[in-house]
């Protein structure tokens, strides 16, 4: 476990908030030098606290705004790499996460519409090894922040 300190978690949460935020901007926010806010920056990415920096999209603009959660599960031969390779050939696909119990993976998936999504439902359902899904549509979300 990497020692990440209150300031680290406060220099965390306004990265989090906004990932351009400069360094002189941080250094106001929690007191100290800009050099100082580097220096714990480049500690966190070195040691992997810091894996990146995104961007924020509003997909439903692009034309993606049906987003769903499709729990599938699959025959019990199946291998956690067989789940992700499956999903990686399907572009909706956003994240599979392979989880304990019934069902055996959850995959967040987005799309332009309904046909859209059903068709995406089709393509999962006809991998070899999936004997089941059951797919839950997103109204709203929200996210912890830091």
């Amino acid at each position: 476990m990497t020692d990440v300190d209150e300031t680290d978690h406060r220099l965390l949460a306004l990265l989090h908030e906004n990932g351009r935020r400069t360094y002189s901007e941080m250094a106001g926010v929690v007191g100290l030098s800009v050099a100082a806010v580097k220096r714990r920056v480049d500690r966190m990415r070195e040691a992997g606290v810091i894996t990146g920096f995104t961007v924020q999209v509003d997909h439903a603009k692009l034309g993606w705004g049906v987003e769903a959660f499709t729990e599938l599960r699959y025959t019990g031969r199946t291998g956690v790499t067989d789940i992700v390779d499956t999903a990686s050939t399907v572009p909706e696909v956003q994240a599979v996460y392979t989880i304990a119990g019934d069902p055996d993976a959850l995959m967040h998936v987005r799309v332009r519409d309904l046909a859209h999504l059903q068709s995406v439902i089709d393509t999962l359902r006809r991998a070899g090894t999936v004997t089941g899904t059951k797919t839950l549509m997103v109204l709203g979300s929200w996210t912890r922040e830091g």
